[in-house]
């Protein structure tokens, strides 16, 4: 058998074994995501079996993670992958495979498209729920590794009659919304690298869970409501990248038991000497009102955690849930903060697409922040020891460039976008929830 074919060969022999004769099925959806202990390739199938995967030459089937529902007609799949493997085709697709040493990371997150209440955004106008333009241009960036801060699922009521805008979306937890949501969208960036999914407020049991479980979780199998996802942590050379669940903490208030919750996710971080945290609520953030720049109190829970612990190993908190981009430094004290929550959800209210900075004081300590309020991804790339990022907008700009240098991280505007707007810090601290 000529060697160049033997994978296909391979994969489409093992298919026919497994599968019964005259069963027809859509090709899968398929991607690669990072898990506890390494990475797993996922595949999304209607056939009556999980489909074969080669693996560096290799075929073998998948195993099943979830079997079909009637809100979810269909199987997902999922095999393991070793380390430092070379090449993974699932039914002829050749899927990313991870790097060993990552030096271009893509962050996003808030993504999904706003149906719920009273809002309802224009999920057929590119115009009106720009994800798949953001998804499009962030995977022409040729990322290494993409990290989704979290919140995929937004539709959770039907278009009202007569919005032509999003006329026929798919609504509630189920796949056609799922597959609407994340797997139409930004099927260019998931071919295009292995992903960090983090769960956020809208992948609640009370809201997205069924399909956050059975889809993405990183899990071996699908847990059941009420539940939490477990920590795990994602290796960069040098770098550990702690995934903490924040979707059930509070913004406003710290309930005894949830700030024990997250406490004891948080001892997890203890013993690494240069880690990230990656959760979806920001531990910190902060308000633009009128001409000051305030404290938030954004995230009570979390805040109320992490009081007395000994996080010296951390040098950012990497968020979404607040949906604009902001950066908060403390210099040496506490870990930066950086919120990248533009993927294509409706933007917080009050901001502003022009850069605000200032200096307030957040949660006690000043903090240099930088704030703008506009759809996009962020790049972060690797330089020495150090990161260094780029925010590019919907016409591919950059509109803020940014360092990490141990916990230090500085973001400003290029200079061709002209100067930022300054603005004065107040010690009073007015409430805001964040876009939920």
């Amino acid at each position: 058998m000529n060697p160049v074919l033997w994978p296909r060969s391979a994969a489409v022999l093992v298919s026919l074994l497994l599968s019964p004769v005259g069963c027809a099925a859509a090709a899968p959806v398929a991607w690669v995501q990072a898990v506890s202990g390494g990475a797993e390739a996922r595949a999304i199938s209607t056939a009556a079996v999980c489909p074969a995967i080669v693996i560096d030459g290799r075929a073998r089937a998948m195993s099943e993670r979830a079997a079909p529902t009637p809100d979810f007609p269909n199987r997902v799949c999922a095999a393991r992958l070793p380390h430092g493997v070379r090449r993974v085709v699932i039914d002829g697709a050749t899927l990313p495979v991870p790097k060993v040493r990552p030096r271009r990371l893509v962050v996003l997150g808030d993504s999904g498209c706003r149906l719920k209440g009273l809002v309802a955004q224009h999920c057929n106008d590119p115009g009106g729920w720009p994800f798949a333009r953001v998804a499009a241009l962030a995977a022409a960036q040729k990322p290494d590794l993409v990290i989704h801060v979290g919140d995929y699922y937004y539709r959770e009521r039907a278009c009202p009659d007569g919005e032509a805008a999003c006329a026929g979306s798919p609504f509630g937890d189920h796949w056609p919304t799922w597959k609407a949501e994340i797997f139409d969208p930004a099927s260019p960036l998931l071919a295009a690298a292995p992903w960090v999914f983090v769960r956020g407020n809208h992948e609640s049991c009370e809201r997205g869970g069924k399909g956050w479980f059975r889809l993405f979780d990183a899990a071996p199998l699908p847990k059941t409501c009420p539940a939490q996802s477990d920590v795990f942590v994602v290796p960069l050379s040098g770098v550990d990248v702690f995934v903490l669940d924040s979707a059930d903490t509070e913004d406003m208030t710290a309930p005894p038991d949830k700030v024990a919750g997250f406490a004891k996710a948080l001892g997890a971080v203890r013993d690494s000497k240069n880690a990230w945290i990656v959760t979806h609520r920001p531990v910190w953030d902060t308000l633009r009102l009128g001409g000051f720049l305030s404290d938030s109190v954004v995230n009570a829970t979390q805040r109320a955690a992490m009081k007395g612990r000994d996080l010296a190993g951390v040098r950012m908190i990497l968020s979404g849930h607040v949906h604009n981009f902001t950066s908060a430094s403390f210099g040496t004290v506490r870990p930066a903060q950086l919120i990248v929550g533009t993927g294509g959800d409706e933007l917080s209210q009050n901001d502003t697409p022009p850069p605000v900075v200032g200096r307030p004081s957040v949660d006690g300590l000043p903090a240099d922040v930088f704030t703008m309020g506009r759809f996009g991804y962020f790049v972060l790339d690797r330089q020495g020891d150090d990161w260094v990022g780029a925010f590019h907008d919907l016409s591919d700009k950059v509109a803020a460039v940014c360092r990490l240098k141990a916990r230090a991280l500085t973001c400003r505007s290029p200079k061709t976008l002209g100067g930022q707007v300054p603005v004065r810090a107040v010690k009073a601290s007015p409430r805001r929830r964040p876009r939920a």
